[in-house]
Parts: C-alpha cells; sequence; structure tokens
C-alpha cells in the first residue's frame, strides 16, 4: 500500500473511531435516544454521507460501541480477578456489576439494544469470548461444567444488573445476592495434590 493509501486508512479508522467514541459519550450523557445519525454528524463533524460510509444505520453504530464495550469488560473483569487471587470469583462479580452500574448506556448495547453479535457461536467476535473467558477461568480447569458454570454465573449477574437498574430488586441486598451466588457456584479450589 502507499504511503497516501496508508495514511487514508489512517484517516478512515480515525472517523470510525471518533464516530464510535461519539456515540458512547453522547449516549452515557443523554440516553440512547438522543444517538441519531444528525446528531453524530453534528458532534464529529462529519457529514451524515461520512456516517454512512461508515455504518449502515444506528443498529450497527450500537454494535461497535458493544463490540469495544466488550473489549473493556473484559480488561475490567481479568484486572479484578487477577488482584483478587484468594477470591477471584467474588472479585469478578463485583466488577462486573460495578461495570454495569457505572456504565449504564454501554451495558445497554452491549446486552439490551438490538445488535448483530453473536454470543456463544463459531462467530463471536473475540472482545465476547475473551469476556466469557474471564468467567470460565474462575472455575476450576478440571471442572467439565465450567463453561456452563460461567453462562449461569453470566445471567444471573446480567438479571441482577438489570433488575437493579429499574429498581426492581433494591441495591441494598447486592452483597447478599453476590455471597448467594459464589457459595452456590464456586468451585474455584484446586485439586487436592496427591502427596509426594
Amino acid at each position: 500500500m502507499s504511503a497516501t493509501g496508508e495514511r487514508r486508512e489512517r484517516d478512515r479508522a480515525h472517523r470510525h473511531q471518533l464516530i464510535i467514541t461519539a456515540a458512547r459519550d453522547l449516549a452515557e450523557t443523554e440516553g440512547w435516544d438522543a444517538v441519531t445519525t444528525r446528531r453524530l454528524a453534528e458532534r464529529v463533524e462529519y457529514s451524515q454521507p461520512v456516517l454512512y460510509s461508515h455504518f449502515d444505520g444506528k443498529d450497527a453504530i450500537v454494535g461497535a460501541v458493544a463490540l469495544a464495550g466488550f473489549d473493556d469488560l473484559a480488561t475490567h473483569l481479568r484486572h479484578a480477578r487477577q488482584s483478587a487471587p484468594d477470591r477471584p470469583l467474588r472479585a469478578l462479580c463485583r466488577a462486573y456489576l460495578g461495570f454495569a452500574t457505572e456504565r449504564p448506556a454501554l451495558y445497554q448495547a452491549m446486552f439490551i439494544l438490538p445488535t448483530d453479535l453473536k454470543f456463544a457461536s463459531t462467530e463471536t467476535p473475540p472482545p465476547l469470548r475473551a469476556a466469557f473467558d474471564e468467567f470460565v477461568s474462575c472455575f476450576r480447569p478440571d471442572n467439565e461444567r465450567r463453561e456452563l458454570f460461567a453462562e449461569v454465573l453470566w445471567s444471573a449477574l446480567h438479571g441482577i444488573a438489570v433488575l437493579s437498574d429499574s429498581g426492581r430488586i433494591p441495591l441494598s441486598g447486592q452483597e447478599q445476592r453476590l455471597d448467594f451466588l459464589v457459595d452456590r457456584l464456586a468451585d474455584t479450589t484446586p485439586p487436592m495434590q496427591a502427596p509426594t
């Protein structure tokens, strides 16, 4: 590729990221209803046709925001898990709920709004798989059902996050819920070593 072609690609990638960041910021401050191509075009100072040259519409923008969010989530969960080697599952659960609470619009893009992101599929994008693998890694390697445990745990945490956000369950019971989940699903003790 020529130097001019490389520069064009860098400029295009920069514009692409600028649109994603603007959509995420606008959603976090005003909600997803405020994210329109007109508003985004004003924010990034490009025309609507330029936006459409990057994304087919709002659903595609939401999908791009969600994908970037899964990358953030995987990093967030990894950090929490590694910072608490004695109780990685509890740390990961807390980090997940904190992520959902601190970034509600991003969480909506990742889990509530329509996207074409596929879970539990050969087409699952690497950031989604990386986030899921953080859950899996909290369970013993010799547990043949560790992916099932991870799915159930993630589903339960998602339910807690959504129900808490909507006010249907009180935040005051969060620690009890976490204790219950971790106590019921924890299978993180390493297998007993045979004496040598």
